[in-house]
Formats: C-alpha cells, structure tokens, sequence
C-alpha cells in the first residue's frame, strides 16, 4: 500500500528542479499533489495529467506567487476546497543571485528573501489550521548546506536559508502537539536549473571555466565529489512523511557530501 495514499502534499516550486521530483516521489506514494511555480504552460499541463495518469491521484496547479501572501493563502484555499485539506507541505521555492555583498542589488536581496524565507512563512500560517484540525501534518523545509554555513557572494540566499532553520524550529515547537512535525533538509549542490545557471555567473565572477566552476567551486567543499541527486532528496522527503519519522521534528539534515562535517 502507498505509504500516503489519500492525503494532499502542496510542493512550492515544484514545475522544475527538486520540487517536481518531490512531487513525483509524493505521487508515487498516492498523494494528491498541489503544483506550484513558473514555467511554460504546455509543460506544466503535460506535468500536472502525467501525475494524475501514472499515479492515479488528483493533482492541481497554481500559479501562485510566492512573494505574494495573498495568492498563497488563495492557493492552501484552493488545496483545501479541490483536495481535501494539506497533510503534506514542502517548502521548495526559490531563487538565487550571486554577487559580493557591496555590490548586491537591493531588489535582488528583497526578492530573494520573499521568495526563499517569507513564503515558507506565509504557506506554514496558512496550512496550519486544517493540520491542527487534522491532528497530523508534516512540513518539510527544503534549505541547503547554506542554511548551515556560508559562502562567500551568496549573502541574501545563506541568510535565507539560516532564517529557514530558525523558522523549522520555531514551528517544531508551536505545532508538536498537534501531531504535525516540521523538519529542513539541508542539501549541498543538486544539479538542478537553479544550480546550472550559477555555472556561467560563477565563472564569470571567478574569471574561470565553467568546467572549474563545478570542480573548483561548486564541489569543493563536497567530500563526496559528486552533485547531489533530485531522486535523493525526494526519498528524505517521504521518509520524514512516513511514520518512522513521526518523533523527528526541529532537525536540519544535511545531504550534502560530507561539506557540513569540515
């Protein structure tokens, strides 16, 4: 039997990248999946049927952005109404820019933490109540090693991420006796299209082949010198949904090759 068959699982950012193998792994499980992010909307509707053919479930799409608090509750009401509630929610969403902190746009650093930390915010108030309601919930966080520590030209996303951690723990406490738990994963580089266009902006900023980007500087801190796998992160995913993990709440995981323990 599918381990979540019947329950919904809302996935930010989930049209490409480590949310849309998130919401596939969650599927997989019989989940009902809310989509969410941008994209071309021929794709994402080949995305969205795909799901509810392969896996027999339902799964919806919405637009929502994520800088928006309004469309984000619009979107957990919408999940509510279609699909029955939010058991499930993955915070993924977000963006990247890469710059030194005296020359960072301004617009850059507020984009990135509405999309990266605030939404994470604005999606947990939202779906909170059914899960109280519910008396069961997982929220799953989806940071990075930069949640843990920091590299240099990454100031708006490494504060992001740490704020991330905090938010995870935070919200570990308020809903633990619900029955809800709330945990982060902490991933070093997945080789995703987030992740893919650093290379040619690391190069440039570095002066260096993208070649060297990825040896020199992508995985030179991984011990394991190999990109983490979408499929990896999304197995963690449904780990923590699954009732092995009913006790782990407030923890940061990192799946990043070993960085963390330098």
């Amino acid at each position: 039997m599918a381990l979540l068959k019947g329950k919904t699982a809302l996935v930010t950012g989930s049209t490409s990248g480590i949310g849309q193998g998130v919401a596939e792994a969650l599927a997989r499980e019989g989940c009902h999946i809310m989509l969410n992010g941008f994209g071309d909307a021929a794709a994402i509707e080949v995305q969205r049927s795909g799901l509810e053919k392969q896996y027999g479930i339902k799964a919806l799409y919405s637009g929502a952005d994520m800088r928006n608090p309004a469309a984000i509750h619009a979107m957990v009401e919408e999940a509510e109404k279609q699909l029955g509630g939010v058991d499930v929610l993955v915070n993924n969403a977000g963006i990247q820019h890469v710059a030194p902190v005296d020359e960072f746009p301004e617009e850059k650093w507020d984009a990135i933490m509405a999309i990266n930390l605030s939404s994470a915010f604005h999606t947990v108030k939202a779906v909170a109540p059914g899960m109280r309601q519910k008396g069961w919930g997982r929220i799953i966080n989806i940071a990075s090693v930069h949640g843990l520590v920091a590299s240099a030209y990454k100031v708006a996303y490494v504060a992001a991420k740490h704020g991330i951690l905090g938010l995870t723990k935070v919200v570990a406490l308020d809903l633990a006796e619900a029955g809800v738990t709330c945990n982060a994963i902490c991933p070093g580089y997945v080789r995703t299209p987030l992740v893919e266009k650093q290379i040619p902006d690391q190069a440039k900023t570095h002066g260096i082949s993208e070649a060297e980007v990825i040896e020199k500087v992508l995985l030179k801190n991984h011990a394991v010198k190999q990109f983490v796998e979408v499929a990896d992160v999304a197995a963690l995913v449904c780990f923590l949904c699954s009732d092995a993990a009913k006790t782990m709440t407030g923890v940061a995981l990192p799946m990043d090759g070993g960085w963390s323990a330098q």
